[in-house]
């Protein structure tokens, strides 16, 4: 049987959401004093504003990234190359797997690269078609 520390909720509380009778549930937070439910909101406070810096952190590097994918897309259309290259986001995909320490498995962060790699995609084909606009517009 697991075990669980104070803050934990009892499991019966965390299994049956449908329950009418928040008993349990009660019991439990009056076990948390005043000075523990201090600690631990502060700590939540405190790394919620690590995951806001991380985040802010998150659009700089992924704005940098979608730069850098516009670059390669005007790359491309010099070349007549099309702008899906599955070869190419194979091996993204493969990269980012094996530099990944955790705690998100491998196949987590495949998907979370996926989504970047659709969303420069898409960036990347809006820059192509308001050129191509553009090229019209001046003819």
């Amino acid at each position: 049987m697991a075990e669980h520390s104070r803050l934990d909720p009892p499991a019966q509380a965390t299994t049956d959401a449908a329950a009418s009778d928040t008993k349990d549930v009660d019991d439990w937070r009056a076990q948390v004093t005043d000075e523990e439910r201090q600690r631990v909101t502060h700590e939540m406070h405190g790394l919620r504003d690590e995951i806001d810096r991380l985040d802010e952190e998150l659009v700089k590097l992924l704005s940098a990234r979608a730069r850098c994918a516009l670059g390669i897309g005007r790359l491309k259309k010099v070349l007549h190359l099309e702008i899906y290259q599955p070869s190419r986001e194979e091996a993204v995909l493969r990269h980012v797997r094996s530099v990944n320490p955790g705690p998100l498995d491998a196949d987590a962060i495949a998907r979370l690269f996926e989504r970047i790699i659709d969303e420069a995609r898409r960036l990347e084909r809006v820059v192509q078609e308001r050129e191509r606009h553009e090229d019209r517009q001046a003819e």
